[in-house]
């Protein structure tokens, strides 16, 4: 039988509260044989989490209604979660502030939406996979 899907490249955890966004950028990584996994709101992310998932990558959105994107980085940092993982800030928010902010969180890296095309954001994602793999 001939699987024609490609290695996967790792796992990727998205998190953001627009459907129509985190649909587009899970079909995305999926077509680029990336394994994903997806919410809606960060209590969902955190849960899994909490049971134990493990991503290479945690992507998430800063601008969210109940808990944002810098109240999710708090909860990871204080319950140790996603130790491992590369994290990295989706956003409209393109101030350099809020972009030191996430960084100072915990954040690996800060990426501005309306500045990339979905397939430059997986794009950017695998680099930053590549280039953290090679400090550990």
């Amino acid at each position: 039988m001939n699987d024609s899907k490609p290695a996967t490249r790792g796992s990727v955890f998205l998190l953001d509260d627009d459907k129509f966004l985190l649909d587009m950028y899970s079909m995305k990584f999926i077509q680029q044989g990336f394994n994903v996994h997806a919410f809606l709101t960060a209590d969902q992310a955190l849960a899994s989490l909490r049971d134990g998932l493990s991503p290479d990558v945690i992507l998430f959105d800063i601008t969210m209604p109940e808990r944002d994107g810098f109240s999710f980085l708090q909860a990871l940092a204080e319950e140790k979660l996603g130790a491992h993982s590369i994290k990295i800030a989706l956003t409209n928010q393109s101030s350099d502030q809020e972009s030191a902010r996430a960084k100072t969180m915990g954040a690996d890296d800060y990426l501005v939406k309306a500045t990339l095309i979905p397939s430059e954001v997986v794009n950017k994602v695998a680099e930053d996979m590549e280039r953290f793999s090679k400090k550990s």
